[in-house]
């Protein structure tokens, strides 16, 4: 993790735009944001936290070279025949947040046809969400409007607790924002994507709408993805006493030997978090069993930063053939409960032992 920290990463000129190239593939992610504007800016934004919430539009030049999983970042001049770019970006309303959105879901081709709501993690800039988001978008090439929610991390390995503080600050944002895109007929419905310390405000956030009686929004839900969720195991049961079943059931991505985990289990005094789950101990899969969750162990994948917690960027080039799968099998397994391993080369889903097999099923 420090080795990581101190890689040189991306400052907010990336955001500048740059004349796209041809043979680029072009990405529109729509933001909405608690960061506060840079000085004089409305598509900056900072690690402040904003009384209110910020809209943008921006359009993410892809390069002809992009390997899936990665982000091409410039290491000098942007160049976007080899770098990820900014090919234009713009200031929104919450009006024309909404009615773009919906617009970009309705033209949509494929298989998604509602919006995918990205909650990035702790340690993450504003220009690193946006680009992670551009860069899965790009990958799994599902359709939808590609909406980035992105809470005022310092960005930092330092400021664990500052980030802490800064999630739950964006509950009321990220609540408001979900309640708002699932209120829109044109838009087939939500799928929330939450990873590390956003899988925590994604919950939370469910959660409150829960707790609100807004059940017609939660009904909205297609899909509720949490990659690397650094929950406290216990506090995330307590969430889904409030929440209750979903369906399809919330799906966990989860390593073992996620160092980032490991690093936050520290800090909590020793308790386990969600994210780093084993698959293999009993009693984790009764618990699946129980709360009606699906767990994926994505061990399999690689990490490009070494911590082992980013796995879940390569995951999106073989989400479409996973979610097929899911679909085809026998009981319409993409709403069911279980405990499966990824096989990354064959971008299958196995359910190794017994126990697993036999929670296949059960609701």
């Amino acid at each position: 993790m420090c080795l990581a920290a101190c890689a040189s990463r991306p400052d907010a000129h990336v955001l500048d735009p740059v004349a796209a190239t041809g043979g680029a593939r072009q990405v529109t992610v729509y933001v909405a944001t608690t960061r506060e504007p840079a000085t004089g800016s409305g598509t900056i934004f900072t690690d402040g936290r904003s009384r209110g919430l910020h809209y943008a539009r921006y359009v993410i030049s892809i390069p002809p070279n992009h390997r899936p999983g990665s982000i091409e970042w410039p290491k000098s001049a942007p160049d976007p025949s080899r770098d990820f770019v900014t090919a234009s970006a713009a200031p929104l309303s919450e009006a024309e947040f909404i009615q773009q959105t919906t617009a970009a879901a309705a033209r949509s081709r494929g298989p998604r046809r509602g919006a995918g709501v990205f909650v990035h993690g702790y340690n993450y800039t504003f220009q690193e969400s946006l680009f992670r988001l551009a860069q899965m978008d790009a990958d799994a090439d599902v359709g939808g409007a590609a909406v980035l929610f992105a809470w005022p991390s310092q960005g930092s390995f330092t400021s664990y607790v500052a980030d802490k503080e800064s999630v739950t600050y964006s509950r009321d944002g990220l609540a408001h924002v979900i309640e708002a895109l699932a209120a829109e007929r044109g838009t087939a419905g939500v799928t929330l994507f939450g990873h590390s310390m956003g899988g925590w405000l994604t919950v939370e956030a469910i959660r409150q709408l829960r707790l609100e009686g807004r059940d017609r929004t939660i009904a909205r839900l297609d899909d509720v993805i949490l990659a690397a969720p650094d929950i406290d195991v216990d506090v995330f049961r307590q969430q889904l006493s409030v929440v209750g079943r979903l369906s399809p059931p919330i799906t966990l991505l989860v390593s073992k030997d996620d160092k980032a985990l490991t690093a936050s289990r520290f800090l909590s005094g020793d308790r386990g978090r969600v994210g780093a789950l084993d698959i293999e101990d009993p009693q984790v899969q009764e618990a699946v069993r129980s709360e009606n969750l699906r767990v994926v162990d994505i061990s399999q994948l690689q990490s490009e930063n070494g911590t082992n917690h980013d796995r879940y960027a390569a995951l999106a080039a073989i989400y479409p053939q996973l979610q097929s799968q899911l679909e085809s099998r026998p009981g319409n397994a993409a709403q069911q409960a279980g405990v499966f391993i990824l096989d990354a080369a064959a971008a299958t889903l196995q359910t190794p032992f017994r126990a697993a097999g036999a929670i296949l099923g059960q609701r």
